[in-house]
C-alpha cells in the first residue's frame, strides 16, 4: 500500500485547486462496494456517486473538506478540496479498506459465500472513524423506512451542516458538528419526521460525543464498542452494530433486529426465512467476519422477494 502526494505543486497551486494523491491499495479494491455502500440514499448532501467519481464531504478540525475518487487501473485517483484537504487525503486509506483484516475468514463454509468472494475479490470494509456522525444517522434511521431517514438525513444535514468546498455535481455539505446537532429546533425534527425519542438521543450522545468517540475508538473488540455504546438510553444493539460497521469497518458487526436482515440472511443460506435467533445460528461459523458474511449475501444479488404493499411515509414537512 503507498499514498503520494505531489505537496510542491499543490503547494503552488491556487487556493482553489486540490490537492492530489494517487492511493495503490496492496491488494484488489472494488471502489464503488466499499466505498458507496456509506452512501445514505441517493440524495445524501454528504455523498454522491457521479457515473466513475465518488464525492464525500468530511469535516474535519481544519474546515471541511471534499474529496473526489476515482479508481483507475488499480489505484485510486484522489483529489481534494478545502481547509481540511490534508486531514481528508489522511482518510483514504481507511476509507478505502486498508485496515480491514479478513485473516481467519473462510468463505468455502458455503457455496454463495464461496462464489461471491471469488467473484468480488475487491469488496473490503471501509472505515470512517466518524462515530458520532454514524452514530447519529444510525439514530435517525431507528424504527422508520429508509425512504424516511434519508429524507430527514439528507434535510438536516443540508439546513445544518457546513457547504462542502470544490467542483462537486451538486451542492454537497458535511455532516453538523456535535454541537450543531444539540442545538437544532425541536420543530426542525418535527418537519423531518424524526420523532422526539430519537432527536433527544441525539441531543444525549451530542453532549459526550467526543468522550464516546475515544471510547469507542480505544475498544478493541464489539463486545466492548456494544458496552460503551449501548450504555446510552435510546442506543440498543442495533444501533450500536450501525454505528460500528460504517464508522470501524467492523467485521463482525451484525445488526440484530433489523425488520429485513434476518430474512434475507436465511433466505441466501438456507433458502427460507429465519428471525434473528436463526440469523445468528447460521453466521455462528464466521464469528469475527459476520459483517463480511452479510456484505457478501447483499454482492451476490440473492434477494428474497418482497411481500406486501409499498408503504408511504407521511409527511411532515408542512406541520
Amino acid at each position: 500500500m503507498t499514498l503520494t502526494a505531489d505537496a510542491g505543486a499543490a503547494d503552488a497551486a491556487p487556493v482553489d485547486a486540490p490537492r492530489q494523491t494517487v492511493y495503490r491499495p496492496a491488494r484488489p479494491l472494488d471502489l464503488r462496494r466499499t466505498v458507496g455502500m456509506l452512501r445514505r440514499g441517493p440524495g445524501d448532501p454528504t455523498m454522491v456517486i457521479d457515473g466513475p467519481l465518488i464525492w464525500r464531504t468530511i469535516r474535519s478540525p481544519q474546515g471541511p473538506a471534499t474529496l473526489a475518487l476515482r479508481a483507475v487501473s488499480g489505484e485510486i485517483r484522489v483529489s481534494a478540496w478545502g481547509a481540511g484537504a490534508d486531514f481528508a487525503l489522511d482518510r483514504v486509506p481507511a476509507l478505502c479498506g486498508a485496515e480491514d483484516d479478513d485473516e481467519g475468514f473462510d468463505p468455502s463454509l458455503h457455496p454463495l459465500i464461496a462464489d461471491t468472494a471469488r467473484r468480488t475479490p475487491g469488496l473490503r470494509l471501509a472505515r470512517t472513524v466518524e462515530v458520532f456522525d454514524a452514530l447519529a444517522c444510525a439514530i435517525i434511521e431507528q424504527k422508520v423506512t429508509g425512504l424516511e431517514a434519508f429524507r430527514a438525513w439528507r434535510q438536516l444535514v443540508t439546513k445544518f451542516g457546513r457547504r462542502a468546498p470544490g467542483p462537486t455535481p451538486r451542492p454537497m455539505y458535511t455532516a453538523p458538528t456535535a454541537e450543531e446537532w444539540r442545538r437544532i429546533p425541536s420543530w426542525d425534527w418535527h418537519r423531518v419526521a424524526v420523532q422526539p425519542p430519537q432527536s433527544k438521543t441525539i441531543v444525549r450522545v451530542a453532549e459526550r460525543a467526543e468522550s464516546i468517540s475515544r471510547a469507542v475508538l480505544a475498544a478493541t473488540n464489539g463486545d466492548d464498542r456494544d458496552r460503551i455504546l449501548t450504555s446510552f438510553p435510546g442506543v440498543g444493539v442495533w444501533t450500536s452494530a450501525e454505528t460500528r460497521l460504517r464508522a470501524l469497518g467492523d467485521p463482525d458487526a451484525v445488526s440484530v433486529g433489523d425488520y429485513h436482515l434476518a430474512h434475507e440472511v436465511g433466505h441466501a443460506l438456507t433458502g427460507h426465512r429465519t428471525d434473528d435467533d436463526g440469523m445468528l445460528e447460521l453466521l455462528a461459523p464466521w464469528a469475527g467476519h459476520r459483517q463480511r458474511v452479510i456484505r457478501l449475501i447483499f454482492a451476490s444479488g440473492v434477494s428474497e422477494a418482497r411481500r406486501g404493499p409499498r408503504f408511504s411515509p407521511e409527511d411532515h414537512r408542512g406541520r
